[in-house]
């Protein structure tokens, strides 16, 4: 039995063993009617039929399920060119370009309309007599390159190989018997034509590993993230770039990309193919294209060049040399002749007309401005709209919107360096959130490119599936089955029987650190006095933290890295931080009243200061056999400012010597307000366009709700809105205290307004981000929340209606409150107060 220490407080909990299950569609592991055996244990291994002219990427991704299924079954098939060949269980091809597939189809045996002029799709299919000598077999054809390499992998994962198997040391589900169910299965088309992620912000963490691993960003490291992104039906990437040229560190990366299947593209501020660095090693003068055009158009010149004949997507623009915004005197006619001379590039070397290669052009903050002000690109670009960083969309295309031949592409954020504050250290992202926004960003006709950036890769693997499961296909989700995905997700990683407490472990702790990073967390985030609200917060992480050691204590030994690296360390990591943050604020309090318990909070702050670096040290030097080495190096304590600090530094404490007359004190509960959470409405008003829908576990709280679909606008004769009863005791004027999603004003910058009412009174009608500077908008950003306030007058105690009237698509209502007199500050807003008849 495997035995591991790991800390949680003062508790050092065993692990013990179990076993994982799963039930997949396609593959069962026991016989029965209808079923085709692939592999069984009492037969000899069977063999593959591929043919040899195929993409190379073929060939490697059956390399890689052979593997698979000697992992899974202890046996590997064999692969084989020959239709004579007795043992063939299995072809696979793409459809005019493999023989065995075209033959297959012309015999009408596959239907060739499932692929022929389709994009990126696989049909895996069961077929009798395929070929002579053959009884039957199982087919897996796609359309072109990557839909065959996905039908591959998607049989692997079904035989019981996670994408997950090297990232998260996800063991495989062992099974000498592998029976396929009869019948054609396929996963359509994508929805969205490029879907990838962005390696960025990767020092000191994925920087460490990798050059740790394989000596540095080269094409041993990346044919792992490829296999990755191809495992989970992605297909593009935009490389590490920190200090590193995809290019140019190792021409094999950009080869083997190709080879592969995965479109490579340069960040929002890398054009023509030339990763930021290599401006410092080969370019010269300014980083300015006034004053340095030649030495410019030369550099990617070389760039181009060097790409051309991959599959890629070109950057085309600039911004200023580090990613910084271009100087002032720069204007919108110049970017437009840098683009041109860009696509001038672009056809010279190619040889073509500009349109005929794929570019993109990021509205990356001052870039939008440009954008909003009137500048413009050839059509065949695709717009690169892009959200605030904290995955808040900036901007989408209005619905009456002409349509693009390039179309329009979203850049989101899992990961960010910048201000308030950088978070970069674990996943912070909120699934409901990254659905709602994603999801209005594809209602509002962006599909053509969806890219994430995902720091180190390595903490955001959950947010990472999700976000290429819906960028294949947005409409399989709704507000009320996202957790359902979780599971489905955790049962694969983990195995049936613990995947509703592990998605539950998983959406909980995400929904925590939505609230608050890590890196902005601190001693006077909550309310230590109000509500309790510190303490609340503090315990709830440490009971999800208890509750995750729980079920890595029952889970079985060859899981158990696996779920310390997903659901384990995250919990306990974070957990530990609250509890030091809270031992801060309660040090602070009782050393201000000179009060000696001051001393066991500040021990306190050091035993979680240093169970810190001891977690730290576990993940890199005990998880998965010390694979992880420098994985989780990333400094999370001791930030004074947007950057990280050099080094870790504990929170400063007091000690205070005893005092005689100390005096016990307790809390006291307060009165004077009203607090609602959204969805528990008295009356939501729609129509036949427009209804009101509630998202569980969005926001701080409780919940969220808005109005869908979300492309669909009131007009001034809709009246969209919910109610709420309420009863006061004092009467006067009163505040209301509205609280929604910090979504932005993508409305071409009209603002999202909502109007408010109170009984039979005059509605007032607020704009809540017509007009933000950018230390309100951080303001927002940091504290994920918009709140904005009216007065209204309540002239009698008694009961009364509140009216919440939407004017505009992509408001999400978190709460409200009515401040009746003795409203309280805290970080969560007053928790809901009780109902009751009248």
């Amino acid at each position: 039995m495997k035995s591991k220490l790991i800390y949680i407080g003062f508790l050092v909990i065993i692990a013990l063993s179990g076993k994982a299950q799963n039930a997949p569609d396609l593959v069962c592991f026991l016989g029965g009617d209808d079923v085709f055996a692939l592999t069984t244990k009492n037969e000899a291994t069977f063999s593959i039929l591929s043919d040899s002219a195929d993409f190379v990427a073929i060939q490697l991704a059956l390399a890689n399920l052979q593997n698979d299924f000697l992992a899974v079954a202890c046996k590997k098939p064999a692969l084989t060119y020959n239709t004579k060949t007795k043992s063939v269980k299995l072809i696979v091809g793409t459809i005019g370009k493999s023989k065995f597939i075209d033959q297959l189809a012309n015999k009408n045996i596959i239907n060739k309309t499932d692929l022929l002029g389709k994009h990126e799709k696989f049909i895996i299919q069961t077929v009798k007599h395929p070929f002579e000598g053959i009884d039957e077999a199982l087919v897996i054809a796609g359309s072109d390159k990557r839909g065959t390499v996905y039908g591959i992998y998607e049989l692997s994962r079904q035989i019981g190989v996670s994408p997950w198997y090297y990232w998260a040391d996800v063991p495989v589900r062992k099974s000498e018997n592998i029976y396929i169910k009869r019948g054609v299965y396929s996963a359509g088309e994508p929805a969205v034509a490029y879907r990838g992620i962005f390696l960025n912000d990767e020092e000191p963490a994925l920087g460490g590993w990798t050059r740790a691993t394989f000596g540095g960003f080269n094409h041993n490291f990346y044919e792992k993230v490829f296999e990755l992104i191809l495992r989970l039906k992605g297909n593009f990437l935009w490389p590490a770039m920190w200090g590193k040229a995809f290019y140019d560190d190792d021409p094999q990366n950009a080869v083997l990309a190709d080879e592969m299947g995965v479109v490579i593209g340069t960040s929002h501020h890398e054009p023509m193919a030339r990763a930021h660095v290599e401006w410092s090693r080969y370019g010269k003068g300014e980083w300015n294209y006034q004053t340095n055009k030649k030495v410019l158009k030369q550099f990617w010149t070389e760039g181009f060049k060097r790409a051309y004949g991959t599959e890629c997507l070109i950057t085309v623009g600039m911004r200023g040399d580090g990613d910084e915004p271009m100087s002032e005197e720069s204007n919108i006619k110049l970017l437009e002749k840098i683009i041109s001379d860009q696509r001038s590039i672009i056809s010279e070397i190619s040889g073509k007309d500009a349109a005929e290669t794929p570019q993109v052009w990021a509205l990356y903050k001052e870039v939008q401005d440009y954008y909003d002000k009137g500048m413009r690109v050839p059509d065949d670009v695709t717009l690169l709209l892009c959200d605030d960083n904290w995955g808040n969309v900036r901007k989408l295309p209005l619905p009456d919107a002409p349509k693009r031949k390039g179309g329009y592409g979203m850049y989101y954020h899992f990961d960010y360096v910048g201000g308030p504050r950088n978070y970069k250290w674990i996943n912070v992202s909120q699934v409901q959130r990254i659905w709602e926004q994603m999801s209005l960003t594809y209602q509002h006709g962006v599909d053509k490119l969806w890219i994430v950036n995902v720091g180190d890769l390595k903490p955001m693997e959950y947010p990472i599936s999700f976000f290429l499961d819906m960028a294949w296909n947005p409409n399989q989700f709704t507000a009320d089955n996202l957790r359902e995905h979780t599971e489905k997700w955790c049962a694969e990683q983990f195995g049936e029987k613990y995947a509703k407490e592990s998605a539950r472990l998983i959406d909980t702790y995400t929904k925590y650190n939505h609230r608050i990073t890590p890196e902005l967390l601190n001693d006077t985030i909550y309310s230590l006095e109000n509500y309790n609200e510190f303490q609340q917060v503090t315990s709830d992480y440490v009971k999800l933290a208890l509750d995750a050691f729980r079920l890595y204590q029952q889970i079985p030994d060859e899981t158990k890295d696996a779920f310390d690296e997903l659901v384990l360390f995250p919990i306990n990591a974070c957990s530990n931080l609250y509890e030091m943050y809270f031992a801060v604020a309660k040090n602070k309090q009782l050393a201000k009243q000179n009060n000696p318990e001051a001393n066991i909070w500040a021990d306190e702050v050091k035993k979680c200061f240093e169970r810190d670096s001891l977690l730290t040290l576990h993940y890199n030097t005990e998880v998965a056999g010390g694979k992880w080495k420098h994985m989780m190096d990333q400094i999370r304590i001791g930030y004074t400012y947007w950057q990280e600090p050099k080094q870790r530094v504990m929170p400063e404490v007091k000690y205070v010597t005893p005092s005689a007359d100390e005096k016990n004190k307790k809390f006291v509960e307060s009165d004077g307000y009203i607090s609602i959470e959204a969805e528990h409405f008295n009356r939501a008003k729609g129509n036949e366009r427009i209804e009101w829908k509630v998202i569980p576990n969005l926001g701080k709280t409780l919940s969220g709700v808005t109005t869908f679909p979300q492309n669909e606008y009131p007009t001034p004769e809709d009246s969209i809105y919910l109610e709420y009863d309420v009863i006061t005791r004092s009467t006067g004027n009163f505040p209301i205290h509205v609280l929604v999603s910090p979504t932005l004003n993508f409305n071409n910058n009209k603002g999202l307004r909502y109007g408010i009412s109170v009984d039979n009174q005059e509605e007032k009608i607020v704009n809540m981000n017509g007009k933000y500077d950018t230390k309100l908008l951080e303001k927002w950003q940091a504290q994920r929340i918009n709140e904005t306030i009216t007065t209204h007058m309540f002239q009698s105690a008694g009961k009364h209606t509140i009216r919440f009237r939407v004017l505009e698509p992509g408001i999400v209502l978190q709460k409200i409150i009515i401040d009746t007199g003795n409203l309280k500050k805290s970080y969560l807003g007053a928790p809901e107060s009780k109902r009751m008849m009248d």
